[in-house]
């Protein structure tokens, strides 16, 4: 009788204990909602484990740690970005870490200013660090494949949203950006650069609309802005356009440009050097870009700040005009005390 009592329990045990294993192997982790995982190539199974124990609930976690000795994933984990939740049955999601079945991000370009800034919100949201990606994005000789300099390296990045995976590596993540690229000029933009300037190209394009982008952030008046610009290149006139001078400081929080500013002596001072600058001074948003393309026609070759800091300008076709309007800003800006 004894006996029969201890088999019993001990087939109960054996019972609870293959339940627990197999509603911890065919159930997911934490439910419907999404669980990431990263693994780094460095990465040690404790960390893994971690993670992964944050995440899950504790059927799940302990039968994942099992089955992780059992096969020997510890051993040989891949890296990656994997998703173990979402409904996703525990033993299923372990073989995704085995084989390396990685859950692609989203990744968004913002319209960033400079190659460090670029770099720097890669390797923020990547695996590969920053100095991997601005290493490759100041490689003369990989620049040129893609008939790029340093300063023009980023018209490689068309300001949009993309799924990447997470481990892509620099030289793979620019050739993924020159095919979006491609893409992005399709024959309906392209057409319209010859319309601009004969020879005008896809860097001219988007140096152009990045200082569109930076002197005025109210949307509707961009065409406008762009326009007044191809007027000047057209007269074979300076730009004079402000953000180019902050650019060529390094000093983005100015607020007044004053003369001692314009004195420096750099390409992309467009008040001391004709033409464009030799690449953006950000990456520019789609809708700065399509504002060159689709530039506004009119006679305009000024444009000044307004008065009210609404973020719209003034714009004038002659000189004593545009006086005007610059002393009623400058006015403005000494009432309000700036003075830089």
């Amino acid at each position: 009788m004894k006996k029969k009592k201890l088999l019993f329990a001990f087939l109960l045990l054996l019972s609870a204990a293959l339940g627990f294993i197999a509603y911890g192997a065919l159930s997911g982790m934490g439910g419907s909602k999404e669980c990431i995982v990263f693994v780094h190539r460095n990465s040690t199974p404790a960390e893994v484990s971690k993670q992964i124990d944050s995440l899950g609930n504790f059927p799940q976690c302990t039968v994942f740690r099992i089955l992780a000795q059992l096969t020997g994933y510890y051993s040989n984990m891949r890296p990656g970005r994997y998703d173990i939740g979402s409904g996703t049955p525990t033993v299923k999601s372990l073989r995704h870490l085995q084989t390396g079945q990685e859950q692609p991000l989203k990744l968004t370009v913002p319209t960033l200013r400079t190659v460090d800034d670029l770099a720097d919100f890669l390797g923020e949201h990547l695996e590969m660090p920053a100095d991997s990606f601005y290493k490759a994005l100041t490689d003369s000789c990989l620049l040129a494949a893609y008939s790029l300099k340093r300063e023009t390296a980023i018209c490689l990045f068309i300001p949009n949203t993309y799924e990447v995976y997470w481990t892509v590596t620099p030289r793979a993540l620019m050739k993924r950006m020159e095919r979006e690229s491609d893409a992005f000029w399709n024959s309906q933009r392209s057409s319209r650069l010859q319309h601009i300037a004969p020879g005008f190209s896809r860097n001219d394009a988007l140096t152009l609309a990045s200082i569109v982008e930076q002197e005025t952030q109210f949307v509707p008046e961009r065409p406008i802005v762009a326009g007044m610009y191809i007027n000047r290149l057209h007269r074979n006139m300076p730009l004079q356009a402000d953000p180019t001078v902050k650019f060529a400081l390094g000093d983005f929080s100015l607020r007044r440009i004053l003369h001692k500013h314009l004195l420096c002596d750099s390409p992309y001072n467009t008040y001391r050097h004709a033409g464009l600058p030799p690449g953006p001074i950000c990456i520019p948003s789609v809708s700065s870009i399509d504002a060159v393309l689709n530039h506004a026609e009119h006679n305009y070759i000024y444009m000044c700040a307004k008065e009210d800091f609404s973020g719209a300008h003034n714009f004038a076709a002659d000189y004593s005009t545009h006086m005007l309007n610059a002393r009623k800003y400058a006015e403005a800006l000494d009432h309000r005390g700036i003075r830089q």
